[in-house]
């Protein structure tokens, strides 16, 4: 909650292109082509991998780098059954050189930069991989788009963390207060693709996306954490779930929602930054009660608080004031922290209770 060096990219490409209609079979008919090519960097995590298929939805050739194409399983890219449909390549997104050749080997329309660390709690363990995995990677591409004169658009995927705590619902004007590794790693990068913008009439942009989760989320996250315990305790073999500070308010919204978001920021004729968000902040004992809810269990008898799960600092509240989407975007998030709890842990189960009825099996 909320790189290496590399000697050049590699395009891993699927031997033919299946049909986009088998990409997700309960997503409609096949799109009219949009002739449009779209990069997206981060494409093995969880946000990158809902944008691919929506991309993939609307006709795009979509091509995902990762700094491994050849040995990332991109579970993710399998799990939405739209791995067929992507090309590859590698790029070192932190080696200037890498990024300049995947793009004129790639020619991309639109860029999605969705990569880097993820975790502001890790941050702090990983302070230097954190910043050059954001905000070196960052000014890389938009130097490479600018050094290339590449004709494309840019989007930063900034953070809601670089407001540190809101007191009043955070817009696109409040004052940036980052409170981790993370956070200033991201504010930085937000003022450079500001920057580039302004001094050199870049089309580039930035969508400052307050925390949204999935079942693709990793299990370091805290909403992923809660859903696998309550699916384990459903089960019996766990007891109590131990979390640092229950105190905090988030604004928690659906991924897939959110990547909608991305792409509806891309196709404005003039770049703007956007926070993204649901407008209501929860507190996560309100999202515990949410999620043990959904398994008609109650929250307080399994959970526990250990100061020495703290982060060294963690704003309070962090909440966002999505108007300016609503009302330029025409975006409105449909889901709040109650729901995005109540499918969490019904994924959570559905992945859990095949595994033990093997284990029954087999005992």
């Amino acid at each position: 909650m909320g790189g290496a060096r590399f000697s050049g990219p590699t395009v891993s490409r699927a031997p033919r292109r299946v049909p986009i209609e088998r990409a997700e079979e309960s997503h409609g008919s096949t799109p009219a082509p949009l002739n449009r090519t779209a990069l997206i960097v981060g494409i093995s995590g969880q946000d990158g991998a809902y944008l691919a298929r929506l991309l993939v939805e609307k006709g795009y050739r979509v091509v995902g780098a990762s700094r491994d194409s050849q040995l990332n399983p991109f579970t993710a890219l399998q799990t939405l059954n739209v791995r067929h449909c992507v090309e590859l390549v590698t790029v070192a997104p932190s080696d200037f050189r890498s990024v300049v050749t995947a793009l004129q080997r790639v020619n991309p329309d639109e860029i999605y930069y969705l990569a880097g660390q993820s975790s502001p709690g890790l941050s702090f363990d990983q302070p230097v991989e954190t910043f050059e995995s954001i905000t070196l990677a960052v000014l890389n591409f938009l130097e490479a788009i600018r050094f290339s004169k590449l004709d494309c658009k840019f989007y930063h995927a900034c953070s809601s963390e670089i407001f540190g705590e809101t007191q009043t619902p955070a817009t696109e004007t409040t004052t940036l207060n980052p409170s981790s590794p993370y956070a200033v790693a991201k504010a930085a990068a937000y003022w450079q693709v500001r920057l580039y913008r302004e001094a050199y009439a870049m089309r580039v942009c930035s969508g400052i996306l307050f925390n949204h989760e999935s079942p693709l989320r990793p299990e370091r996250f805290v909403t992923m954490k809660i859903a696998r315990a309550v699916a384990e305790i459903v089960l019996g073999r766990q007891r109590e779930l131990v979390l640092g500070n229950l105190d905090i308010s988030r604004d928690w919204g659906w991924a897939p929602e959110y990547v909608e978001a991305m792409w509806r920021i891309m196709q404005l004729d003039e770049p703007e930054d956007f926070v993204i968000a649901t407008g209501h902040a929860y507190s996560l004992r309100e999202f515990l009660a949410a999620a043990f809810a959904a398994a008609s269990l109650d929250w307080q008898a399994h959970v526990r608080s250990d100061s020495k799960l703290f982060r060294p600092s963690d704003p309070r509240v962090i909440v966002g004031d999505p108007s300016k989407a609503a009302r330029m975007l025409k975006w409105r998030a449909t889901l709040q922290a109650p729901d995005v709890a109540q499918r969490l842990v019904e994924a959570a189960l559905q992945r859990v209770q095949p595994r033990a009825a093997r284990e029954s099996v087999l005992a």
